[in-house]
């Protein structure tokens, strides 16, 4: 996802993010507070055409956006490339089907999903969630309006690969890498 500009953030950064690796419950505080930030959420470009997004400084030399979703824009099923992250919405609400299970990372084009790994939220306004290096998801914007979400990932996204989903099948797709982003 390449960025669209780079604000500097004054966020606070916790200590121990200073000092070494920011855990998941200290990306999801930075994401709470970016989403608490209302001029910088109102400072998100909105386009009724796609989502939108600026790139933001994250704690601990994490990677964070803040992203506008028009109704019915969503990112397909994807993981993080063994990043952990956590996401807040700002504004609005948001959907994320997730997946209950630890899928290996590779070896593999196609897996059928057992029973009862489905698992949906409905993400409203200031909820947010964590999650580790291993997550699989999709999140969408369900709603007749507008949704913002700040998101953070650490470490930066070595690369995000994209499946697609018929029933319980799951297909690697495609493996995007940081550089096809710029």
């Amino acid at each position: 996802m390449p960025p669209r500009t780079s604000p500097r953030t004054s966020l606070r950064t916790s200590p121990s993010a200073r000092s070494g690796a920011p855990s998941a419950a200290e990306l999801l505080d930075f994401v709470r507070e970016v989403a608490a930030d209302a001029a910088l959420v109102s400072s998100l470009p909105l386009d009724p055409a796609g989502r939108t997004w600026i790139r933001l400084d994250g704690p601990g030399g994490c990677e964070a956006w803040l992203i506008g979703w028009p109704p019915g824009a969503g990112t397909g099923w994807h993981d993080h490339g063994g990043s952990h992250g956590a996401f807040v919405t700002a504004r609005g609400a948001l959907t994320e089907q997730s997946l209950a299970a630890r899928l290996p990372t590779e070896g593999w084009k196609t897996l059928e999903l057992a029973d009862g790994v489905d698992r949906e939220r409905r993400l409203a306004e200031r909820d947010g969630r964590a999650f580790g290096p291993h997550h699989v998801h999709q999140v969408f914007n369900a709603e007749a309006g507008h949704a913002v979400s700040a998101h953070a990932y650490h470490p930066p996204l070595p690369m995000m690969r994209r499946y697609s989903r018929t029933g319980p099948v799951l297909r690697l797709e495609q493996v995007e890498w940081p550089e096809e982003w710029a």
